[in-house]
């Protein structure tokens, strides 16, 4: 089914990034309707910046830039996705690593769980991949 909204946003892989992406999709949604510091709001935040640092931090230098993809489809359906062009899927830290870092994926899925969500990798026809988190966007918004 065809995107009722769609928004993509290209950035160098550097930490100021973080930011910037963060800003872009908080700005995006709200333009889409849906109220700054809500719920759905709040949870897109976390999550894109976790998946932005992931993509600066795992990709070892391999992926000069990221995308972030917002899309809103007709099936109300809210999808998040960060596309970098490094070829290893994203994977859980040993527990000893998680005590200061590697908790990234654990929060996405989360975050997502709880909002009855999904969580998705898939791979790019460049070589890449793109971390999808799929939300339910109507209940955000009313």
């Amino acid at each position: 089914m065809a995107d009722h909204h769609a928004s993509s946003l290209t950035l160098p892989s550097a930490p100021a990034s973080v930011r910037t992406a963060r800003g872009h999709a908080l700005a995006v949604l709200a333009e889409w309707g849906l109220p700054a510091g809500s719920e759905l709001a709040d949870s897109v935040r976390l999550i894109i910046s976790e998946l932005a640092t992931n993509a600066i931090v795992h990709t070892s230098g391999r992926s000069p830039d990221f995308t972030v993809e917002l899309r809103l489809d007709r099936d109300e359906q809210l999808r998040v996705g960060i596309t970098d062009s490094h070829p290893r899927r994203p994977r859980r830290l040993p527990a000893a690593v998680q005590q200061d870092n590697g908790r990234g994926l654990v929060i996405i899925r989360s975050l997502a769980a709880e909002a009855g969500g999904r969580f998705s990798v898939v791979p790019t026809e460049s070589g890449g991949k793109t971390v999808w988190i799929t939300l339910p966007w109507q209940a955000a918004v009313r």
